[in-house]
């Protein structure tokens, strides 16, 4: 999560809210007048009750009220008894009934790593979300441990594997849920409610819970993110929207979380090789040049770094002082060592001075240039 940007997630939550939009779309494609009708009225549900009372979530009062109203006048709409035959009994532990072998691994393990970094990116991202609506810190690595554990309890019932839910999560907290209570009261209700009442769930109208679900999809939107595009920098705004789009095209979270993520790593790469200033200044009558380098030196501002020196110049000496200056990787080591050849192929004598401790480790691991065996090869070629 310390590689994944806020511009990622913010990306990442507008494509969900989009994905949750988009899947209630075929409940409202060539449906009659009164399924419009009663999704309109349990969104003026969701959206009024609160002005009354916050003492009852009021997506629970759409539900309740729209399927009481549905019951009584007798609608002829889709149900939830109308998706498929609800559980009838508690879970039962069973050992899973495939063979145990390599072939089985070779089926599931690719799936399951696609589930478990979609879940734990999800999980982990909930729970930024959540702690700042709630201003608390978290234990991200027990979330990770927890979920872990529960998803191979899922499985040994013949449940699915499962994640935090940003929409919910954040319906939870503004009805008030702040406790790990809320969360397991959630879960055993809705157990109880699907298997022993059963009957009067499967009466609840779909465009009850479309209406609900259009609601999380509005809430969970960054509608903020919109405004922002003009007043963020460009490069923020650019992973932003690259994360929602490849993500809503894709409808694979994983891969518009690892776009956004290699687009935030590419742009802060390019600013930050931006930050790199050679000055240099004559002493010495005119034998000697001093360059002063200040910045980062790395594979994105290497080759930047080795175009501001003067090779051509006749000089007898030159100090390259980096005291202000950072290596970080081999490529800057490398670029280093070109800049320090290229003067001794010139005939000029060089000194580099002000290594801190860190550049000075990779020098003396990777730089060539104080090598004379490694420096002889390099000038034969």
């Amino acid at each position: 999560m310390r590689f994944v940007s806020r511009s990622v997630i913010t990306g990442f939550v507008n494509a969900l809210a989009i994905l949750i939009f988009m899947a209630q779309l075929p409940e409202l494609t060539d449906v009659s007048w009164m399924v419009y009708a009663m999704t309109a009225a349990g969104l003026a549900i969701i959206y009024l009750f609160p002005y009354v009372t916050r003492a009852i979530p009021s997506p629970l009062v759409c539900i309740v009220v729209l399927t009481a109203v549905a019951i009584a006048l007798g609608l002829d709409i889709r149900t939830v008894g109308d998706m498929g035959e609800l559980p009838d009994s508690l879970p039962v532990f069973l050992l899973p009934d495939v063979p145990l072998n390599l072939d089985t691994l070779r089926i599931i393990f690719p799936f399951s790593l696609t589930l478990a970094v979609v879940g734990l990116l999800e999980s982990m991202m909930t729970a930024s979300i959540v702690d700042e609506l709630t201003d608390t810190q978290s234990n991200k690595n027990r979330e990770c441990v927890g979920q872990g554990v529960a998803n191979i309890a899922s499985g040994l019932v013949g449940g699915m594997a499962g994640c935090a839910m940003i929409g919910q999560s954040v319906i939870n907290v503004k009805s008030g849920g702040r406790g790990r209570l809320s969360t397991l009261t959630a879960g055993v209700v809705l157990l109880m409610l699907v298997v022993f009442a059963g009957e009067w769930v499967a009466r609840i109208p779909m465009a009850a819970l479309v209406a609900v679900m259009i609601m999380v999809s509005i809430g969970t939107f960054s509608w903020a993110s919109i405004r922002n595009l003009r007043g963020h920098p460009a490069s923020s705004s650019a992973v932003m929207l690259a994360t929602t789009l490849m993500t809503v095209f894709t409808h694979d979270l994983a891969q518009g979380v690892l776009v956004g993520v290699l687009l935030s790593g590419f742009f802060f790469a390019h600013k930050v090789g931006r930050i790199l200033h050679v000055a240099s200044q004559a002493e010495d009558e005119g034998r000697l040049r001093h360059y002063r380098v200040t910045g980062q030196v790395f594979f994105a501002s290497a080759d930047r770094f080795v175009a501001s020196f003067d090779y051509r110049e006749v000089i007898d000496r030159v100090r390259i002082d980096v005291s202000r200056a950072h290596f970080w990787d081999i490529t800057a080591i490398s670029a280093l060592d070109k800049v320090v050849l290229k003067f001794r192929r010139e005939g000029t004598e060089v000194e580099v001075m002000g290594l801190n401790e860190a550049s000075a480790t990779l020098v003396d691991r990777f730089a060539v240039h104080d090598k004379p065996d490694a420096v002889e090869q390099m000038m034969g070629h």
